[in-house]
């Protein structure tokens, strides 16, 4: 797509949704599942507390999307949380919200597909050995579909987050229709009595207080993704940010009606699932067999056992739902690199639009860290959670501070009554939110710190450090290029003295000597190395045998190096003559086959990475294309977008 079409890659709502909201909507997934495996440490006894940490969780979601809802629209130009913190807190707190939010989008990623991956192997336990593979397989996909551009990988992951949508809604107002007639549906699990981690029954006053605050911060899973729609806000149609800001209410409320019905019937099908299968007395094969996930048990419980086809429709929309979660980092982790990129604190790579208007570097650099992240956790949720949701409300934090700090400002100045309550009212819904989401964040740094959170604060710390590092280097580069005097700036060379190298009299070199005359250096002479000095002679007897009209050189090498005297060499032109140039005229093979690349210019390619240090050197490369570079076109035809630029076919002859 040419760059003047971004136009027609604007989002309308419905596509929109699925885009960036995919991460919450999914959440409630596992959501409640987190919750359930911390109070089943201690028995069934704590479980009556699932209900205050729900309710706390579904009020803690609608603090947060009211408070993102007055980001879009004083902030409608994208950056979300990064932007408002950069402009209203300073350059270092902003850093650190990017950072947080970078290694946040990562683990959604990981989360999302390795959730994904678990349904799968809820409704079909023999694929349990491929675990990791799977979540390998479609983390590629994600990046492959995303590859193709907003706006294509929005109409593809549309329609599983609608099924899934409607499949939970379906499963909960069931759920509740029978609860209603008093058929309350059992889990299939409730057969299995919970053996408490906590014999002694020493699990009250403070530490229970600290199990119950475990257990809502792992519930906070839930809010993970929630300021994507903040982060995407330039690319929804018009008006954007009101667009932006029903699309994320929509995603609130729909979240808020998942979570809490799941919850509730999680409790009433009196489902029993713990960290460790061999809690569950009398569970078969508890050391190797999967426990079921909580939507796997609900929808057994609800559609009359695992093998209807409902539950099978639950399952595969759930699974399908969790790994395109990931979608939602997918776009929000490339657009924030690139404004950090533009912003010098990235490398520019990542601010470049690829062949179908995304950032196509971002999307690999984000595909390739989660494959590995999932390599080495073995694609495990547990082990995985916990480096999760750190991220996200240190974000919500820092922004909604940057919040209260932009209407403070803005009623310094304002004088107009209506907007002034609006201002007013926004900056207590963000002061509010900023209090809940500080407390949340004290909360899951306490309670999931030493469980491996801690990763992901020192992974936050090493991105801080390395992008304070790299525009500390695009500054010192633009200010050692930064013009004062054009006159300095354009001074030429007294003399160009040209160099070609020389190691055989071919017709390599020969087109080197050519292309050198038509330059026109002031001198020109030819140069080798007498590494072999029978060579060496033969070299120069050749060179009078044809007349060649530029004088050989011939330098000493009693060391059989190539690189040592050239460069030798070189420097003593510059200190004979500082104020010269001196053209380097290197002949290089191109070649068409991968390995007949370490064959051939190894000594080229080494000469060329120490003259291009030399100050006043400028190093030229005259390519001679052999043989088999004649078909080497056709990666270049390959490459994307060839057959809709209207590029000739990769079968095509070249002209020679």
């Amino acid at each position: 797509m040419r760059s003047e079409e971004l136009g027609e890659t604007l989002l309308p709502k419905r596509i929109a949704l699925p885009i960036f909201a995919s991460d919450p909507l999914s959440s409630v997934a596992y959501a409640t599942q987190e919750i359930l495996l911390v109070l089943t440490i201690g028995g069934t006894a704590f479980l009556y507390l699932t209900p205050w940490i729900g309710l706390g969780v579904v009020l803690l979601m609608a603090v947060v999307v009211l408070s993102y809802r007055q980001v879009v629209y004083a902030y409608p130009s994208g950056g979300g949380s990064y932007e408002v913190v950069s402009s209203n807190l300073g350059a270092n707190p902003g850093l650190v919200v990017a950072a947080a939010l970078l290694v946040d989008y990562v683990m959604t990623v990981a989360v999302s597909v390795a959730s994904g991956v678990d349904n799968i192997i809820s409704a079909f336990t023999g694929l349990a050995p491929y675990r990791v593979l799977m979540a390998v397989v479609f983390v590629v996909l994600l990046a492959a579909v995303n590859l193709r551009g907003v706006r294509e990988s929005g109409k593809a992951f549309a329609t599983p987050t609608y099924l899934f949508i409607a499949g939970i809604l379906l499963m909960v107002i069931t759920g509740f229709v029978k609860m209603a007639f008093g058929h309350n549906p059992i889990a299939s699990s409730a057969q299995y009595p919970i053996k408490p981690t906590d014999h002694n029954n020493t699990l009250t006053g403070f530490a229970l207080l600290m199990l119950a605050l475990r257990a809502f911060a792992s519930g906070c899973t839930a809010l993970t993704g929630v300021e994507a729609i903040s982060n995407g806000v330039p690319a929804f149609r018009r008006p954007k940010s009101r667009n932006a800001a029903q699309t994320m209410s929509a995603m609130g409320i729909t979240a808020v009606v998942m979570f809490a019905g799941i919850t509730v019937l999680a409790l009433t099908s009196k489902i029993h699932l713990t960290s460790d299968g061999c809690q569950l007395v009398g569970f078969p094969n508890c050391g190797s067999a999967p426990q079921q996930t909580v939507i796997a048990q609900l929808a057994a419980a609800i559609f009359g056992g695992d093998h209807s086809v409902l539950f099978y429709y639950i399952q595969a929309a759930t699974a399908l739902v969790l790994v395109l979660a990931a979608n939602t980092a997918f776009n929000g982790f490339p657009l924030l690199a690139s404004i950090l990129a533009q912003h010098r604190y990235l490398p520019r790579q990542l601010h470049t639009r690829g062949d179908r208007l995304a950032f196509s570097n971002g999307i690999v650099a984000l595909a390739l860290v989660n494959i590995a992240l999932l390599v080495a956790y073995k694609a495990d949720v547990t082990n995985l959670i916990h480096l999760y949701i750190l991220g996200v409300f240190t974000s919500f934090t820092l922004s909604q501070i940057g919040m209260v700090r932009h209407w403070n400002e803005l009623l310094r100045s304002e004088t107009e009554p209506k907007v002034r309550a609006a201002a007013k009212r926004s900056r207590v819904i963000n002061g509010f939110g900023a209090c809940v989401t500080a407390l949340v964040l004290v909360i899951v740094m306490i309670t999931k710190f030493t469980q491996g959170a801690w990763l992901a604060v020192v992974a936050a710390i090493f991105l801080f450090v390395n992008m304070k590092a790299i525009h500390r280097h695009y500054d010192e580069v633009s200010d050692e290029l930064a013009v004062e005097d054009p006159e300095t700036a354009l001074a030429r060379p007294g003399r160009v003295h040209g160099v070609v190298l020389v190691s055989k009299l071919h017709k390599a070199t020969l087109r080197a000597i050519g292309y050198a005359e038509a330059l026109r250096p002031d001198v020109l002479e030819a140069v080798t190395a007498a590494v072999d000095r029978e060579e060496a002679a033969e070299l120069e007897r050749q060179w009078q045998e044809f007349d060649i009209d530029i004088s050989l050189k011939v330098l000493d090498s009693p060391f059989r190096e190539i690189t040592k005297p050239v460069v030798a060499y070189v420097r003593s032109l510059r200190k004979e003559s500082p104020r010269d140039a001196v053209a380097v005229f290197i002949p290089e093979y191109v070649v068409g086959h991968w390995w007949e690349q370490p064959l051939h210019n190894q000594s080229a390619l080494w000469l060329k990475s120490r003259l291009l240090f030399m100050p006043g050197v400028m190093v030229i490369s005259v390519p001679w294309q052999l043989a088999s570079s004649r078909r080497a076109g056709g990666p270049a035809r390959r490459a994307p977008g060839a057959v809709r630029r209207g590029e000739p076919s990769p079968w095509t002859t070249p002209p020679r």
